[in-house]
């Protein structure tokens, strides 16, 4: 097993798991709330197929990373991030992000300049910006994200059984119970305090780090996503990327990268070749 510091809390290092493999171009691949690295295991296995290093890690709080107290925004996030790519060397990479990952990507992008980075891709993504306000009418009202962390506060395991039967469109889709049942173990074994922390994240303004994003940049959402709709996140990227290439997968949900894995992998394989 392998871990990066990324700090100290008390007497314990903040450390994030982390899993390096293949050869060639480098893709980070971030992952979404509240999984772990392995979410993205049909996307690692085509890529290591087709001839690319590979490299996951656990958010903190999430998976096998430590779970500190604080340091769940994304000023924090992206510098984890930055911290991985430092570490191990990469250069020229392919940063992805799913979901809350998105907000790393962007974040990361605008607060270290892209350091390090060749492409950028937003899968089911939470940029440009989530939250509706007077400045962003096109987002989602604040209450559903009061609702999100009520409904963790009063039981987060009944919480999580609905939350994935939407995250996957579970009544359209041919996403098996065990499928389902094993993201549930997944998001079951977070941190209670970074599964409601990360939910404030959820409400940062990413508009002013897409506008600095100069390299390639793809855009893979479905048309039927129910947990971050297409129409108040990655179809308005191209806004502020003008050179966006926006791929929309029909009737796939937010989970697209399982569900739809072969259209989603064919896009991203594209992308980073």
């Amino acid at each position: 097993m392998a871990f990066i510091t990324v700090g100290k809390e008390n007497s314990a290092d903040i450390q994030l798991y982390y899993e390096d493999r293949g050869s060639g171009k480098p893709v980070l691949l971030v992952h979404g709330w509240p999984l772990n690295g392995g979410a993205w295991e049909r996307q690692s296995a085509m890529l290591l197929e087709a001839g690319f290093r590979v490299i996951t890690y656990d958010r903190r709080g999430f998976g096998r990373s430590s779970a500190p107290e604080a340091g769940y925004d994304y000023n924090t996030f992206a510098g984890d991030t930055a911290k991985v790519i430092e570490t191990l060397g990469l250069r020229d990479v392919a940063l992805v992000g799913f979901s809350m990952g998105g907000g790393e990507v962007a974040r990361y992008m605008g607060k270290y300049n892209g350091k390090g980075v060749a492409k950028c891709a937003f899968v089911s993504s939470i940029a440009p910006a989530l939250r509706k306000d007077g400045n962003n009418p096109d987002g989602v009202d604040p209450s559903v994200f009061e609702g999100i962390k009520q409904g963790i506060e009063h039981d987060r395991f009944e919480f999580l059984n609905a939350f994935f039967t939407n995250f996957y469109n579970k009544d359209q889709t041919k996403i098996s119970d065990a499928a389902l049942q094993a993201s549930f173990n997944v998001g079951a074994g977070s941190s209670y305090g970074a599964m409601l922390k990360c939910v404030d994240a959820w409400l940062e303004d990413f508009r002013p780090d897409v506008k600095t994003i100069t390299v390639p940049t793809l855009v893979i959402h479905g048309d039927s996503d129910r947990i971050v709709p297409a129409e108040a996140s990655g179809k308005r990227i191209p806004q502020f990327v003008k050179h966006a290439h926006v791929h929309i997968i029909k009737n796939a949900p937010h989970g697209c990268t399982w569900t739809h894995a072969t259209e989603v992998n064919k896009a991203l394989l594209e992308f980073v070749r």
